[in-house]
């Protein structure tokens, strides 16, 4: 074999491998994403639940990355601090290691059967969570296919005259072993496939376990690069997360390699005698020394990073006026539609962004006696409704033009999700800050299990907002139904909530006779801005000839 198809041969199962890894993401965000957020949203209140939280979470989506995006979001949108996203983020890159531990063990025999299974449920199973679980499948399949295509095409790299010299290379000069790793983790944008691929080489002798620890280092400092980078353009309290977790992973990787030549003649009785367990463990084992060394100090940490990154102060522009987040609205399109609606569904999503930032707040708003805090959320609402008069106008102005059938669509479609937008600013202003403000001045505590209920409808209606902007940018028929089906679980949600309150009522729960309007308030209030939600699932349905009228109910 000659050196351009070993390169060739390797390469191509590096690249399946990168894409089985993101088959298999991809397939459990979409069958099993909002469950997902909801328990990164519901299990924050310490760091060792929010560590769990990240754990868990990673563990199923197998990427801390994703975790990470999921966790800035949460930031960004006021709900999540920096100390519980530091300990979400801990749990998280110990998730990111239980695929690695599943695939160290010889499974390639398993490999055709998951690839007919998946295949299988794909192309014939009806439910969507169905299909998705075939892609899973398939992704799986994939993955155990491109570690055996490495590891077979890596054999005749041990025979190779330059092998010896490369390798003598990296293995004396451990630093840029690992600044490499780090830097195609990054590029690659997978840590897990980074460190299957490190795995794959060392069980075919070409790399030696100690070189394999220096590049597993090197790649868990790559998996902190990658949301570091994905968010130098939000705001430094949000930034404070990624980085945070990039400073605990350099500091321990650094202690680490430092302490390698030290230990790694000691760890082949600890670690396991074939070298693809070896990396494994050694991969877990230093996400593990992380997350307990580090959970007792995040708050250091946070503070560290509050340093680094202060908030922005306020800019003034050459005529003296303070700086605004500027609109998408451009006046100098507005004779061609395509781009004046592109501008159009820009704007609509940032005004979706200030209403979602206000949906996530509410829930914090009833645990709080701060009136100024719930002064706060009640003047974004003045913000979402100046944002509402403008893109209502702009619009206007585009539909005076000559519409094509798709634009004259898109146009319906942002108009009437304005207004809905709209709508539920007005609800969270009008009617839950009330209640919050309610239950603050009358010093009130729902009962433990009243509470519960509210915190996962709360945590239900956030993760479905996702799925309708998903909706509104994608058009995608099968999200379209889910959000729909949503609106009846939500309705149904909504009654058992209200059957177990009244239940306690009759009980004599002292705590539920004191919040019992708020409490039946509340999740009426949740429940109307499910509603405006679903409704951008009607305009898509309609188009695509599956609409199917619903059960008469009363919204």
């Amino acid at each position: 074999m000659t050196g351009f198809d070993l390169f060739i041969q390797i390469g191509g199962g590096v690249a399946l491998l990168l894409w089985a890894t993101r088959l298999v993401r991809t397939g459990i965000e979409r069958a099993y994403g909002q469950r997902l957020q909801q328990a990164l949203t519901i299990s924050v209140r310490n760091r060792v639940s929010a560590l769990l939280a990240g754990l868990g979470v990673t563990t199923v989506l197998q990427s801390s990355t994703a975790t990470a995006l999921l966790t800035v979001s949460f930031a960004q949108s006021g709900m999540l601090a920096t100390t519980p996203a530091l300990a979400i983020m801990l749990g998280a890159d110990l998730g990111s290691t239980a695929v690695v531990q599943v695939l160290s063990f010889d499974l390639s025999w398993l490999a055709p059967v998951l690839l007919v299974v998946g295949v299988m449920l794909f192309q014939i199973a009806k439910q969507r969570k169905l299909r998705h679980m075939g892609r899973i499948l398939i992704g799986i399949g994939l993955m155990l296919v491109s570690l055996k295509m490495i590891v077979g095409a890596s054999g005749p790299l041990r025979e190779s005259e330059a092998l010896p010299a490369v390798i003598g290379f990296f293995a004396d000069d451990p630093v840029t072993a690992f600044a490499l790793a780090a830097v195609v983790t990054w590029l690659a944008h997978s840590s897990v496939a980074m460190v299957l691929l490190i795995m794959s080489l060392a069980a075919s002798e070409v790399v030696p376990v100690g070189l394999a620890f220096v590049l597993v280092l090197g790649a868990n400092v790559g998996s902190g690069l990658i949301p570091f980078f994905m968010t130098l353009k939000n705001e430094p309290e949000v930034r404070r997360i990624p980085l945070g977790n990039l400073l605990m992973r350099v500091i321990g990787a650094l202690a680490c390699l430092w302490l390698l030549p030290t230990i790694t003649p000691h760890l082949a009785s600890y670690l396991g005698s074939e070298p693809s367990r070896q990396v494994a463990n050694f991969h877990s084992a230093f996400n593990l020394i992380l997350a307990l060394f580090f959970l007792p100090l995040t708050d250091v940490v946070s503070a560290v990073t509050s340093r680094i990154l202060k908030p922005r102060t306020t800019d003034e522009t050459a005529d003296g006026k303070e700086w605004e987040n500027p609109s998408y609205l451009d006046a100098s399109v507005i004779d061609t539609p395509r781009l004046a609606l592109a501008c159009a569904s820009r704007e609509v999503l940032r005004m979706a962004d200030k209403v979602e930032a206000m949906l996530r707040r509410t829930i914090d708003m009833f645990q709080t006696t701060d009136l100024e805090a719930i002064g706060r959320l009640v003047k974004m609402d003045d913000e979402v409704d100046k944002m509402y008069d403008e893109i209502k106008l702009y619009i206007a102005k585009i539909s005076r033009k000559e519409f094509t059938s798709g634009e004259a669509s898109l146009s319906m479609r942002l108009s009437d999700f304005n207004i809905k937008l709209e709508h539920i600013g007005d609800i969270i202003e009008r009617n839950l800050t009330r209640l919050a403000a309610k239950r603050a001045e009358g010093d009130l505590e729902f009962s433990k299990e009243g509470w519960g209920e509210i915190v996962d409808l709360h945590a239900r209606v956030v993760a479905n907002m996702q799925l309708a902007l998903n909706v509104l940018v994608s058009s995608d028929v099968e999200s379209a139904r889910e959000l729909l089906s949503e609106k009846s679980a939500i309705r149904e949600l909504e009654r058992e909530s209200s059957d177990r309150h009244l239940a306690r009522l009759a009980a004599g729960q002292v705590a539920s006779i004191r919040t019992s309007s708020i409490h039946l308030d509340a999740i009426k209030d949740l429940r109307q801005i499910n509603s405006q939600l679903a409704s951008v699932a009607y305009f898509i349905l309609n188009e695509s000839g599956d609409f199917r009228p619903e059960p008469p109910a009363s919204d």
